[in-house]
């Protein structure tokens, strides 16, 4: 486009004109004669005189009916300015000096030039000015003439009645100086006008276009043109307009939009305007980024990714990456692409268009987290009747695992972080089918996890009965629901560990020590584990009997009955029985006297074991034999001077007896031969006192001490024979 016209306003000058008059200090100052008064501006008349003596300066007056301008100037020639174009003024001129003023002289008439054209200039083409004024007053034609205004080249002149002129066939981008004034009637000129106007510039050419797909802007270049200050490039579109300007010969246009088709054009300005555009140059920019992008995994382990349709897209590259820094891309022209995926993993999607511009910008990048993955190595390093212990290794993607194990109607389930689960308040016995799901916040439970079957220990026995046979055998009875169990009973006690195993509901244990407590449970085994022991029972075996028991007589009516203790019991009853009766005694201790003893006889001795509970056990012994009865009618005779023979009376049964005698002379031993009732002493000395006793000899050799004992004085004088003073009868221990 040109640049608006602009106006343009001539200069005028004015002269002065200087005086010399000579003074005269004693005649009037002369008065001046105007040679002549011409206009040659619009504005101002130019007096000519002759010089008055003593005149210092002169007072020019012009009068055209209506106003009345004075000026005062220093000698001729004068100008008079401030006045109106092509006017007619009546001049007139006074001399003046320090003390007086002359009269005027003469007036002469002198008119006023027409105006100077006001010139609006505008270069509507690169070759072209046009030159335009309003019509001055009185002015009949016009002159215009043009020139470059470095003076180089030839001047082009065109007179005119007209009011607008236009030059042709101009130089672009140049600089013109243009003159113009007005004429009248009688072909005087006026004032002329004179401006310069640069015509505009020619279009820029070889426009060159390199796209920045990344930053969506487009650097635009060219060939510069003469006389342009400034370009500008504009970037149209169906719905937008972008534009960039510059005075250098590129410039840069950014936020293009994706998927646009530009049409880029390249306008040169000067002060006169700017040039037309120049054929335009298509720019197709890349294609914006795929929207509406969908990503589907179904089945699991294929990850589809599908988006919508692009304008000016060529074809689409879909970039698959994983969180572990894998990436993996498909390049199609179709709006969907699939790819193979992982449990446990998230993978950040984008999709590009492409098309000869380049990629598209980067859209919205959209994660997907598959589901997490399922434990495979899940491993119960503990199982109980009632509880189970799971442990497996941590799997990726998963944030907790939801374990759950089911037997067909009840489910039990537990949530953990770490990759173990102990399940509680199971059935024994049975079997259940437990999955360890994998979870996370964003996907959820991986369904698709599979189970294993897992069989709970079984369930622990009931004890219902343990009871005792003839033969010191126990037996032990159960209950139990468990299937294809193996059970084993154990009595447990101070004396050791007592076992037996079965298949059925009983077993039998033996050699169980007497005189114990047991504590019997029962375990129930099979191939998932082993039951926890059954509620105990507790059992005793009789106490044992002493493993010796020693019958010593006491007194011939009395013997003791001693023994060793026996283990567990706490109480003893021991009986000595025979035909003529029974003695009994009942004792804590172990022995006891029995008494009511017939001598002579043959007992048998029994000792029962009684514990702190009741049990009892039945203790039988060798039969004992009481001792013989000691011997009646003790008499000592004397044999000689030292002899001494024992008489006695034997009780019923045989036995041999011994005989001694106690004196403070020493101890004298007889004994006599079998069936015989006396034995001597020969050697004894006489005159003391001595204590007899006859005692029957046990069939162990061991001398009854029980019998009584006699007192006898055997005297040194008198008869060699006779009986032996009795002196009584002492009892000694």
């Amino acid at each position: 486009m040109a640049g608006g016209p602009k106006k343009c306003w001539s200069l005028i000058g004015f002269g002065l004109i200087c005086l010399k008059m000579v003074a005269s200090a004693k005649a009037a100052l002369e008065i001046p004669t105007i040679d002549q008064a011409y206009s040659k501006i619009s504005n101002s008349i130019t007096v000519e005189w002759a010089t008055v003596p003593g005149a210092t300066s002169y007072l020019l007056t012009a009068e055209d009916g209506t106003t009345v301008i004075e000026t005062t100037v220093a000698n001729s020639p004068g100008t008079v300015t401030g006045l109106k174009a092509a006017t007619l003024y009546q001049i007139t001129i006074r001399s003046v000096s320090a003390t007086e003023r002359s009269q005027a002289s003469p007036p002469k008439q002198a008119k006023t030039v027409l105006a100077a054209p006001i010139l609006e200039l505008s270069s509507p083409s690169p070759d072209s000015i046009v030159v335009q004024w309003q019509a001055v007053y009185m002015a009949t034609g016009f002159s215009v003439s043009i020139m470059r205004a470095n003076g180089l080249g030839r001047i082009w002149k065109e007179n005119t009645t007209n009011t607008s002129l236009t030059f042709t066939s101009l130089d672009a981008g140049t600089l013109y100086t243009i003159k113009a004034y007005a004429w009248n009637a009688n072909g005087i000129p006026g004032d002329d006008s004179t401006c310069n106007q640069r015509t505009s510039p020619r279009a820029p050419s070889n426009i060159q276009v390199s796209f920045d797909s990344g930053a969506l802007k487009a650097s635009i270049s060219w060939a510069p043109t003469e006389g342009a200050f400034s370009y500008t490039v504009r970037a149209l579109s169906g719905s937008s307009e972008l534009s960039c300007s510059t005075s250098l010969s590129s410039c840069t246009i950014s936020g293009l939009q994706c998927g646009t088709e530009y049409l880029i054009s390249v306008l040169a300005s000067n002060d006169a305007g700017s040039s037309n555009s120049a054929s335009s140059v298509t720019l197709t920019t890349v294609a914006c980024a795929p929207g509406r992008v969908t990503i589907q995994e179904d089945p699991p382990g294929h990850l589809s990714v599908a988006w919508s349709n692009v304008e000016l897209g060529d074809y689409y590259v879909a970039f698959v990456k994983s969180d572990d820094g894998l990436e993996v891309h498909c390049n199609t022209s179709l709006t969907q692409c699939n790819f193979l995926s992982e449990c446990g993993f998230t993978y950040f999607i984008s999709v590009f268009a492409y098309n000869k511009a380049g990629q598209s910008p980067l859209g919205d990048v959209f994660n997907y987290t598959t589901a997490p993955c399922c434990p495979s190595d899940i491993n119960p390093v503990f199982v109980s009747s009632d509880r189970v212990e799971l442990v497996w290794s941590p799997v990726r993607g998963a944030e907790l695992y939801e374990t759950k194990a089911v037997d067909g109607y009840n489910v039990v389930a537990c949530n953990e972080t770490a990759p173990a689960c102990t399940l509680s308040a199971l059935e024994c016995d049975t079997k259940y089918n437990i999955t360890v799901f994998s979870f996370s916040e964003v996907r959820g439970s991986n369904m698709s996890c599979t189970s294993r079957v897992i069989t709970t220990a079984p369930c622990s026995p009931e004890i219902k009965n343990v009871s005792k046979d003839a033969f010191s055998m126990i037996n032990v009875h159960w209950q139990s629901t468990n299937d294809d169990a193996t059970y084993t009973v154990t009595a447990q006690g101070e004396k050791g560990l007592y076992r037996c195993r079965s298949t059925g509901e009983s077993c039998t244990m033996e050699g169980l020590p007497c005189g114990s407590v047991f504590s019997i449970t029962a375990v129930a085994e099979t191939q998932a584990g082993r039951s926890l022991p059954s509620y105990s029972v507790p059992l005793e075996t009789v106490p044992c009997c002493p493993a010796g028991l020693t019958v010593t007589q006491v007194t011939q009516s009395v013997i003791n009955v001693s023994w060793t203790v026996g283990t567990g019991a706490q109480t003893y009853v021991a009986v000595l029985e025979s035909h003529p009766g029974q003695s009994k005694c009942r004792t804590h201790q172990n022995h006891c006297l029995l008494g009511c003893i017939t001598c002579g006889i043959n007992y048998t001795v029994a000792l029962k074991s009684i514990s702190a509970t009741g049990l009892s056990v039945d203790c039988a012994y060798q039969s004992y034999s009481s001792s013989a009865c000691c011997p009646l009618g003790v008499k000592l005779y004397r044999l000689g001077p030292n002899g001494i023979r024992i008489y006695w009376q034997a009780s019923r049964g045989s036995a041999n007896y011994s005989t001694d005698l106690y004196g403070s002379k020493g101890i004298f031993t007889c004994a006599s031969s079998a069936g015989l009732s006396f034995c001597d002493v020969t050697e004894i000395p006489c005159g003391d006192v001595y204590t007899v006793m006859v005692s029957p000899v046990a069939e162990t050799g061991l001398k009854l001490t029980f019998c009584p004992k006699k007192i006898y004085s055997v005297t040194c004088s008198g008869s060699t024979l006779g009986m032996v003073i009795y002196r009584g009868k002492r009892n000694v221990e």
